[in-house]
């Protein structure tokens, strides 16, 4: 069987920040309750600053900084059960979203995790890899 497709991979990376469901952004303007969700904002700073991919997950049992064990009731949801956002992109983009949203994130658990970037094309196309170029000094 001859093969029509070819896969592509390149160096990417993902964080995953740990936070509650409840956790707010920093109010703005005049309204009665607290700011807008801190995952939500997470989501939409990540989109403004280029990122590839965000995505909120919900847990149902867990717990996160030494903090205690919470869980999702068949009735009732617990407000402050860890949650995530998940950002996937190039490490220095992920590096500079953590600087430039470091008011947000404070006393967040962070982690860094790389990734393979697969792109699935057909045989014949070259793709461009995304991985940055390595400088010598970074490369020892």
């Amino acid at each position: 069987m001859q093969d029509r497709h070819v896969v592509t991979s390149s160096e990417i990376g993902m964080i995953r920040i740990y936070l509650k469901p409840s956790d707010k952004a920093a109010k703005t303007g005049r309204g009665f309750w607290g700011g807008k969700p801190l995952y939500r904002e997470l989501v939409a700073k990540a989109k403004q600053d280029g990122i590839m991919n965000a995505v909120a997950h919900y847990m149902q049992h867990g717990y996160s900084n030494h903090g205690p064990v919470r869980e999702n009731g068949a009735e009732l949801s617990d407000p402050r059960l860890t949650m995530c956002v998940e950002l996937i992109g190039q490490r220095h983009q992920l590096e500079l979203f953590c600087r430039s949203h470091g008011d947000l994130l404070a006393s967040k658990v962070i982690v860094y995790k790389h990734l393979e970037h697969w792109s699935i094309g057909p045989v014949g196309v070259i793709h461009e890899d995304a991985s940055p170029t390595l400088l010598v000094s970074e490369a020892n």
